[in-house]
């Protein structure tokens, strides 16, 4: 039988995306919510599904979700509904799991994705819904050792969970990987989740299908396939990467197209597995829960959300490009947090030149940071501190290589930085009446080298450049420069 041939193919992924929120407490419950606690101490009855207990929703979770919703371009339902998703695993003691079925908090949302090549790809969100996290399986003990059972840990049950689903809109792992890690951008940024994916705060699962269209035009499409629980950038690009070829190669080896699937992924044979065959919607038997109210969002409360939400990373990153003339990978430093993205607005606020204090921010800034082991804004400087610094520079009262001992000093005591410039004795001489007596002096004892230069050669010029510096040291090396040249060429 001759080999079937692909003439072309085409790709299609949707995201499903799980988020875990950064609120204090669980969804449904005032169990606190945290991560690397001993096993099965974050629980109480409502986790544990006892007999007579009910919920309470979490409103900081819902204002979290819509926050994301916003910045996604969806819209937001001014009216929702909780629903129990019906099924039976270990790690889910009520034997359901509450979540929003048909009608979602966030829908219909647009979101666009920059590309390397600096061209956008428009991602079209289907929907955004809160629910709550599952509990977690352990397959092995603690310290790594092998067991013949799994181990249930309960504390992750409850937990406030955004799940975020695409539309088949993504063609690459490249793609699906620069899209999960402008929504990290995102929920970092609104300051929702703490987005860490070795904490499982985000978990990523593309469903991938290819259309194939073989030498004689016909088009087959192969069955979506949903690869689960992958925590990692790299493994998310990688894993994408190869279920497109397998589903390739199946066809061209076999002429089936699959069934709808879950697989997952093997890092050690760097392969995806199949692992069951996927359910349909009603297989979990949803149906509104009976013991939470609805959620009404009105217009106050959505306008004031929409104020929290304020300018995002993407927006921020090209502001700063295009405004304040960065580089791509210095703005998008500048712009990756919001912390740091308000600390250097603040420092050009009070004066400093964008350039200038993203310099001395990207270089010291982080140098002290790293150094303390803290963000920028706990590394002792105020931001106007980086500004006064900045104009000292470009006002070349100080050098830019006599910065770093300056923010050195300020990061353990504030004071002015042009005091602690004359303290360190790194304040530079500007005065042209000082400047020009030395000059006058280097050259009626330097004839020689004063000749060689008229004649034309360079390396005179530096020779007595040097000198002038030797002699009095803290000179403005430019001032000395333009004031040596104007002397020489009388």
């Amino acid at each position: 039988m001759a080999q079937r041939v692909v003439k072309s193919y085409r790709v299609l992924i949707g995201m499903e995306v799980h988020v875990q929120l950064a609120t204090k407490s669980k969804m449904f419950t005032g169990a606190a919510n945290a991560f690397g606690a001993e096993p099965n101490t974050l629980v109480d009855e409502q986790v544990l599904g006892l007999p007579g207990v009910l919920p309470v929703m979490n409103k900081r979770a819902v204002e979290y979700a819509i926050m994301v919703g916003l910045a996604l371009g969806c819209k937001i339902a001014r009216h929702t509904k909780w629903d129990r998703k019906s099924y039976f695993y270990p790690d889910l003691p009520k034997n359901y799991q509450i979540s929003q079925y048909d009608l979602p908090l966030c829908a219909e949302g647009n979101f666009e994705l920059e590309q390397k090549d600096g061209t956008t790809r428009n991602v079209r969100i289907r929907r955004a819904h809160l629910e709550e996290d599952a509990g977690k399986l352990l397959h092995e003990a603690p310290g790594g050792h092998p067991i013949n059972w799994s181990i249930v840990d309960l504390n992750r049950a409850g937990t406030p969970l955004l799940e975020i689903v695409t539309e088949p809109d993504l063609s690459s792992g490249q793609e699906v990987a620069a899209f999960g890690q402008e929504l990290q951008k995102i929920v970092q940024f609104l300051g929702v989740s703490h987005g860490q994916m070795q904490m499982g705060h985000m978990r990523f699962e593309p469903n991938i299908n290819v259309h194939i269209t073989d030498d004689s035009g016909v088009a087959h499409k192969t069955a979506i396939t949903e690869i689960k629980n992958l925590n990692s950038f790299s493994v998310l690009e990688r894993a994408t990467n190869y279920e497109i070829q397998r589903q390739i190669n199946q066809w061209v080896e076999t002429g089936t197209l699959g069934r709808k699937s879950t697989y997952g992924w093997d890092d050690a044979s760097q392969s995806t597995y199949w692992q069951r065959d996927k359910e349909e919607a009603h297989d979990y038997r949803y149906f509104p829960d009976p013991d939470l109210v609805p959620v009404d969002v009105d217009e106050k409360w959505l306008t004031e959300l929409k104020s929290q939400v304020g300018e995002l990373p993407a927006a921020r990153r090209k502001r700063y490009a295009e405004t304040f003339g960065l580089s791509v990978a210095d703005a998008a430093t500048l712009a990756g947090d919001r912390e740091t993205g308000d600390y250097y607005e603040e420092a050009i606020a009070a004066g400093g030149e964008p350039k200038r204090v993203s310099n001395l921010i990207l270089s010291h800034g982080r140098r002290l940071a790293n150094e303390k082991s803290a963000t920028l804004t706990k590394i002792g400087i105020p931001p106007r501190r980086f500004a006064q610094v900045a104009q000292l520079v470009d006002q070349s009262k100080v050098s830019v290589g006599s910065a770093g001992a300056i923010l050195d000093k300020l990061a353990n005591a504030d004071a002015e930085p042009e005091q602690i410039a004359s303290q360190l004795g790194l304040a530079q001489v500007s005065d042209t009446g000082t400047i020009d007596s030395v000059i006058d002096s280097i050259i009626a004892q330097n004839p020689k080298p004063v000749q060689d230069y008229k004649s034309g050669k360079q390396a005179a010029f530096n020779a007595l450049f040097g000198l002038v510096m030797r002699q009095a040291k803290g000179f403005n090396p430019k001032v000395v420069q333009e004031q040596l040249r104007r002397k020489l060429s009388q």
